[in-house]
């Protein structure tokens, strides 16, 4: 019996030229990936740098993985180091979409994407040939072409190094997109937190211009829905609008706030 393979509808998004909204979900849980599914955002965002279980930890993956299975949802899953063999871990447990942290030189992104495809750029690829989740356990229709065509793997642009291989970086084929990182670029560019000073702006709005002439979908945090409706104005696809805790903090926060006891 064999099983048509699953569409990335993230994917579908930013090549339709769309904007994707969606939540860092920082309590790794399941059940919240499921309701923010059924809440219909377009990603959840499951931060591997940061916090949460160990990016090696294939069941940890699959489990939240299975919280958003059959519906319009995607997992964006930031894995905490370029290693090629993260990229296909994660891949193999069934995550559609990645982005990578800290990346410095064109050399160390491209290692990377070539190794989430089978072919790369008229070349092989470095994807690994398995029977993992991501086939169904090989029961999967034409499994090498559709993981190929769903795939999506970004790059976080944070760093001094990465701003000084700008061009060469939206070059590489097959970038998914770039995500701009305007906190950890304070740090790299000197003013650790001040990501409205004039330097931090200045490589911000280098990134996105230079991603959007260079035709690859640019991501960036959202600071509040005005923000969030002028960056997509201004060609941001990928806008992350919140997180859980600052939800539950808003949330809980109003409550007590407004309640009139003694």
């Amino acid at each position: 019996m064999s099983q048509h393979p699953r569409t990335n509808a993230l994917r579908e998004t930013l090549e339709s030229g769309d904007v994707a909204l969606g939540v860092l979900e920082n309590t790794y849980s399941p059940t919240v990936v499921e309701l923010y599914a059924a809440l219909g955002v377009d990603f959840v965002w499951i931060d591997l740098e940061h916090g949460g279980p160990s990016p090696v930890d294939g069941g940890r993956l699959e489990e939240l993985l299975r919280a958003a299975d059959g519906t319009d949802t995607e997992l964006l899953v930031r894995l905490p180091d370029t290693d090629p063999a993260l990229v296909r871990k994660a891949l193999d447990a069934g995550v559609r979409n990645v982005f990578l942290p800290r990346v410095g030189s064109r050399e160390e992104l491209e290692a990377a994407v070539r190794a989430g495809r089978f072919e790369y750029d008229g070349e092989p690829g470095r994807r690994g040939m398995a029977n993992p989740r991501a086939s169904r356990w090989g029961l999967t229709d034409d499994y090498v072409t559709s993981e190929d065509e769903s795939v999506v793997v970004g790059v976080t642009i944070e760093t001094q190094s990465a701003l000084d291989e700008l061009d060469d970086i939206l070059a590489v084929p097959e970038l998914g997109f770039v995500f701009i990182g305007p906190l950890d670029l304070s740090v790299s560019l000197g003013h650790p937190g001040e990501f409205d000073h004039p330097e931090v702006e200045e490589a911000v709005e280098r990134i996105r211009s230079a991603a959007i002439e260079a035709d690859v979908p640019v991501g960036g945090l959202g600071f509040g829905m005005d923000d969030v409706n002028e960056k997509a104005e201004n060609g941001y696809q990928l806008l992350n609008v919140g997180t859980t805790t600052g939800a539950l903090q808003s949330a809980v926060t109003g409550w007590l706030d407004g309640y009139d006891g003694a």
